[in-house]
């Protein structure tokens, strides 16, 4: 563990302590275009410390989030999964919440409108925030209300002077990707009518250190939260976790039920039971971190042996998807064509680009059965039983799934 000159981005107590280190790698969703290939991308070191006083885990910021989401890649729309999840959040929200249309929800970071549509479903009224602007299009086209801006105390500030504060304020998976966490939660904390509820989905870096998930890892998440550093932030601005879900999405999550300190008199036992398991794997301390690192190694070692062997044998190796956490996991292992000699994915706005870094290019799905790979290594490996289930074809040929972590599995 080495000093550094960067501070806590919660505490703002100075960071020394490093629990791992996954070299220089460029920005995850910078896809290349093919005729760009031959030139030279940035790269950022990707070195990830913990505070040993909030004891939040996090990246410092070396690009800015106008840069990283400027032209983003990511639509929520191309996966079945992550859209029957948005489905059931949506119906036990407003079961539980009692939303009507006399109701105001508001998404923040909320892509191509892919959830608000849901509650649009029930005549709820919703306002998307959204602030890359090619993703904030599509969902205005879909007829989502959407703004197309960074969200934080400012704009919580506007919304309400325009009388537009809402009952439910929903941030999934975006307050990792925020580098000023303090400004954001303090505009969630300025965006709620009294007595409304904030829910929050973020990884859960407990899960991410058991189970080795370093590939979640990468410039766009700035942090990664347990429930007890989240709560830190949450008070400093007057907000009380009321009540938590444990849910198995991005390899473990937690989804976080928040409200103002004077409408909550005693967090659920779920809390308790969350806050407690983070204490037993040691997370307010370094020894929950030691031996993440290693566990990676072994990860980037078995992976990189496997598809080597395959090279030897004559195989054929191709992947499945073009996720963010794919830049990490082929950079850090560094797998190039040689070794996977493409990948597809559903959306079109990433077929026919490369992999930032390593420049694997990017098929159309289509591509795997003109081609016939032996093996399909499963990149989104969150995404596991959906893609085996799509693409179970290759069984024809005798093809089989790789699963690279938490540990390698060869699926027939």
């Amino acid at each position: 563990m080495t000093a550094g000159d960067h501070l806590c981005r919660s505490c703002q107590a100075p960071l020394a302590a490093v629990v791992i280190d996954l070299g220089p790698s460029p920005l995850s969703n910078a896809l290349v275009d093919a005729a760009h290939a031959a030139e030279p991308e940035a790269v950022f070191p990707l070195r990830v410390f913990v505070c040993d006083r909030c004891w939040l885990v996090q990246l410092p910021a070396f690009e800015s989030p106008e840069r990283i989401f400027r032209d983003y890649a990511y639509f929520s729309s191309y996966s079945t999964t992550w859209l029957a999840h948005a489905r059931a959040y949506a119906a036990e929200a407003v079961a539980r919440l009692g939303l009507t249309p006399a109701s105001a929800v508001v998404e923040l970071a909320s892509n191509d409108g892919y959830l608000l549509k849901e509650f649009q479903s029930r005549s709820i009224p919703v306002l998307g925030i959204e602030p890359a602007r090619n993703v904030a299009a599509q969902a205005q086209a879909a007829g989502v209300p959407t703004l197309a801006e960074f969200f934080g105390a400012a704009l919580a500030r506007r919304l309400a002077s325009e009388g537009r504060s809402a009952d439910l304020v929903i941030a999934n998976n975006v307050l990792a990707h925020v580098p000023d966490v303090n400004d954001f939660v303090a505009g969630i904390a300025l965006a709620l009518k009294p007595g409304g509820t904030a829910t929050l989905e973020f990884p859960h870096v407990l899960r991410m250190l058991e189970r080795a998930e370093f590939d979640t890892i990468y410039h766009e998440h700035f942090s990664y939260f347990s429930l007890r550093a989240a709560q830190r932030i949450f008070e400093r601005h007057g907000l009380v976790v009321a009540d938590v879900e444990e849910l198995p999405t991005h390899g473990g999550s937690l989804r976080v039920w928040v409200r103002a300190a004077a409408d909550v008199s005693r967090a659920s036992d779920a809390v308790r039971r969350v806050l407690a398991q983070e204490l037993d794997a040691g997370l307010e301390s370094a020894r929950g971190y030691a031996s993440f690192a290693a566990r990676a190694d072994a990860v980037k070692r078995d992976l990189v042996g496997f598809l080597q062997e395959a090279r030897r044998a004559g195989k054929r190796v191709a992947g499945y998807g073009a996720p963010a956490k794919a830049t990490t996991l082929l950079n850090f292992c560094g797998i190039g064509p040689d070794l996977l000699e493409y990948t597809v994915d559903r959306s079109p706005h990433k077929q026919g680009r490369l992999i930032p870094g390593v420049r694997i290019p990017i098929a159309a799905p289509e591509a795997i059965f003109r081609t016939r790979p032996d093996f399909v290594v499963v990149l989104p490996w969150n995404l596991k039983d959906e893609i085996v289930e799509q693409m179970s074809g290759i069984r024809a040929w005798g093809g089989r799934f790789v699963v690279p972590i938490p540990a390698l599995e060869v699926v027939a």
